[in-house]
């Protein structure tokens, strides 16, 4: 398997520049978080609310909002387009610089190597891993605030009429604080996820398409694939960050009191035990696994648009 192969086609330097990586992550960070937005809405009410609501927020999903109001599951989705596009065009932007920097330094350690060997691939999986993480952080800090603002408005209890109007009554009572209260759980829940997503991406990508050629199909199997392990892997973190972010929402005192990742984790344990850290695990990983897929078929379809040397014996493949 010649990794190689899809280096010049992947790269930042070769092909596209850090603008066009930018611009194919912010349709790409737009098409994923749309288009899989009501199952998010319903993972969000599945998270926040007690077990004997659970068995009625998921019958009242199914049989009454999808069918006669499932325009409740889109309330919040205008926070997700405007934190989305540019988020997702920096941690795009960053992962591509990073992973492009990192790869070849590793590889002054492996240039005797032969291409496609075992160290190769190695060093491919450290770079894409770490680079992630890195662009995580980045990303992170700039989506967490419209992150804060989607998931009170997903509530369906939630009387927002619109986000601005979200965002100023946060503000106004809870302060600036209440955007960024679920920031270090967030990181802490968003690195190990990208990592292990971009890790499981490229690793997948490469073994579906040793030549490294644009291949749409590829690229979604593999994004489903990396969504549908790194969701799993991280649900319990997930569900920590969704108390914390909905705290001001709730009525319980507790909740409410709550001030970061150990008293979220401990109010999540002594209700639920260790299940109670997999609520919405189904959910959850139903929304990563196409939206993963569609992220990663976006973003590849336009840096691949964008790249001004393509190979115009690509066209007819899309």
């Amino acid at each position: 398997m010649d990794i190689d192969n899809g280096h010049d086609y992947e790269s930042l330097g070769a092909n596209s520049t850090m603008g066009q990586n930018a611009i194919a992550g912010a349709l790409a960070g737009i098409g994923e978080h749309c288009i899989m937005y009501p199952v998010d809405s319903i993972r969000t009410r599945m998270q926040v609310l007690t077990a004997p609501e659970l068995t009625t927020v998921i019958k009242d999903a199914s049989q009454k909002q999808l069918r006669k109001k499932s325009r409740h599951l889109w309330r919040g989705v205008y926070s997700v387009i405007a934190g989305a596009g540019p988020a997702h065009a920096v941690h795009f932007a960053t992962y591509e610089f990073c992973k492009e920097k990192l790869s070849d330094q590793l590889s002054l350690n492996t240039k005797l190597r032969a291409p496609g060997s075992k160290f190769e691939i190695s060093n491919q999986l450290i770079a894409s891993g770490t680079a992630g993480a890195i662009a995580t952080f980045a990303h992170d800090f700039m989506m967490t605030p419209f992150d804060v603002l989607k998931q009170r408005m997903q509530l369906q209890d939630s009387t927002y009429k619109s986000v601005r109007e979200c965002a100023r009554t946060v503000y106004s009572k809870e302060g600036i604080r209440a955007f960024y209260i679920s920031f270090p759980t967030t990181v802490s829940m968003s690195i190990p996820f990208q990592t292990i997503q971009f890790a499981t991406y490229e690793y997948c990508r490469a073994r579906l398409d040793p030549n490294g050629a644009y291949n749409p199909k590829v690229h979604m199997m593999a994004g489903a694939i990396s969504g549908a392990v790194a969701s799993s892997v991280t649900t319990p973190l997930d569900v920590i960050k969704t108390l914390l972010q909905t705290r001001g929402s709730s009525t319980d005192l507790e909740i409410r009191n709550a001030t970061g990742f150990k008293d979220a984790a401990r109010i999540i344990y002594n209700r639920h035990g260790l299940m109670g850290f997999f609520r919405g695990f189904r959910p959850r990983v139903l929304t990563n696994m196409p939206s993963t897929a569609i992220s990663w078929s976006v973003y590849e379809y336009f840096k691949w648009f964008l790249s001004s040397d393509r190979d115009d014996k690509f066209r007819d493949r899309i």
